[in-house]
């Protein structure tokens, strides 16, 4: 009886982890499509290039925002309608900007994005922890992390496929909303909010991962009614919190300096058309999904669930790559370029899937939304640098120093990890107190 309630648990987890995996990758196709757009909106003389980094910074600024506000709310309400919502909500956004024709109309709709996308990881955060043991979730978690690299290679192409057939960019924004609309149905009737919903028995954290089933008590600390107080306390009173709150700036400034700017710094220097740079943008997702699930099964494996040690090699050698692409000469082969934003794909993924890990397990089950909602808003306060600064620092200096600048970043987040070097695995073994 014990094998077969481990082979329903078991088969309902891959089944969550799937299904709420391909919803999130829609939050992606919904946010990821104006790199793509950008280029032509600059070029078509709709947006000044301010414009648009202006826009990038307050929609990523308040995308963290929403996720830190938004996490407080994910821990109490059911995921799975919480991120039907968001997805709807973001579709519409997406038509409305397609639809638009002025800056403010743009600003509007797309900052507006920014909010309603930051509905979409927090549910995910706490639905996961619910469903994943401790133990297994670095690994797990990352093949689920691999959502956002397939969202985006699906934003990256199907906007590629659109401006090939001579459809101008609002068709970028117009038929991922139609896509996301039917993405928030699949979400309602196919992800469950937590075992029980689904009909199976809740996963015991103080019980081992591969004894699912029979019944064991859980330890008192699991038990305790936790309130704000004590979320509040597992998450702003961790050391290792803060610390991977930090580093995630700089990991987000490296991660979306390519993915964000990379279509268009691929045709403003190194002279790759915008057709041929979204393919080596798909590249660098693709190298991104074998980078998220490699340093997860790593960090089980190797470092036994310590997620910050596989943080700080991924972030050295994602400054190795991005130097590489600067220091490479224009007129090189193509292939070049392509294997070092590969190189940098493989590796900025790696820290941006584990410092999600990394907060859920020491924040616990019980307050996961809420750290990787304090994470969130770290990471995307990065688009104060990766957006605006990014578009000053090319105005005045060329994107040369700004490539310079995405690896010194890289640097900096590498020593924040290294703070938390000694951090154990999880937070699990330390009680709650009222």
């Amino acid at each position: 009886m014990r094998a077969e309630s481990q082979c329903g648990f078991r088969r309902g987890q891959w089944k969550f982890i799937v299904n709420s995996a391909i919803t999130y990758a829609f939050f992606y196709l919904t946010r990821k499509n104006l790199s793509m757009a950008q280029p032509l909106m600059l070029e078509e003389g709709v947006i000044s290039i301010y414009a648009l980094g202006m826009i990038m910074t307050v929609h990523g600024v308040l995308y963290g925002v929403s996720r830190f506000a938004n996490g407080f709310w994910a821990d109490r309400l059911n995921g799975r309608v919480f991120m039907t919502v968001g997805l709807a909500l973001s579709a519409v956004m997406n038509f409305g900007f397609g639809c638009s024709g002025l800056a403010a109309l743009f600003a509007a709709f797309w900052i507006a994005n920014g909010w309603t996308q930051g509905m979409g990881f927090p549910p995910c955060a706490k639905m996961l922890t619910h469903w994943i043991h401790p133990k297994e979730l670095a690994t797990k978690m990352s093949i689920w992390n691999t959502s956002h690299s397939f969202g985006a290679v699906m934003a990256l192409g199907l906007c590629s496929l659109l401006l090939g057939l001579g459809f101008g960019w609002r068709w970028c924004f117009w038929v991922p909303a139609v896509l996301a609309g039917f993405a928030a149905v699949f979400c309602f009737f196919c992800v469950s909010d937590s075992p029980t919903e689904a009909g199976l028995p809740e996963l015991e954290i103080g019980r081992p991962s591969e004894d699912y089933g029979a019944p064991r008590p859980m330890p008192e600390a699991m038990k305790a009614s936790v309130t704000t107080a004590d979320r509040r306390r597992l998450v702003f009173g961790n050391r290792v919190i803060w610390l991977v709150a930090m580093a995630n700036f700089f990991v987000y400034i490296v991660r979306f300096g390519f993915l964000d700017w990379g279509p268009t710094f691929l045709k403003q220097f190194k002279g790759i058309p915008v057709a041929k740079g979204g393919l080596m943008i798909i590249a660098f997702e693709l190298a991104a999904i074998v980078g998220t699930i490699f340093a997860g099964w790593f960090t089980d494996k190797v470092f036994k669930g310590r997620g910050v040690r596989t943080c700080v090699f991924c972030m050295l050698f994602a400054a190795f790559f991005a130097f590489g692409f600067w220091y490479l000469p224009n007129g090189a082969p193509i292939w070049q370029a392509t294997a070092l934003l590969m190189g940098a794909g493989f590796c900025i993924y790696g820290p941006q899937a584990l410092i999600g890990i990394i907060a859920a397990n020491q924040a616990t089950n019980e307050a996961a939304a809420m750290a990787n909602g304090f994470a969130g808003i770290m990471g995307y306060a990065s688009t104060t640098v990766s957006g605006i600064g990014v578009a000053f620092i090319v105005e005045s200096f060329g994107w040369g120093a700004a490539l310079c600048s995405i690896a010194g970043f890289a640097i900096i987040g590498m020593i924040l990890f290294l703070f938390a070097w000694n951090a154990s695995a999880d937070g699990y073994s330390k009680e709650v107190k009222s």
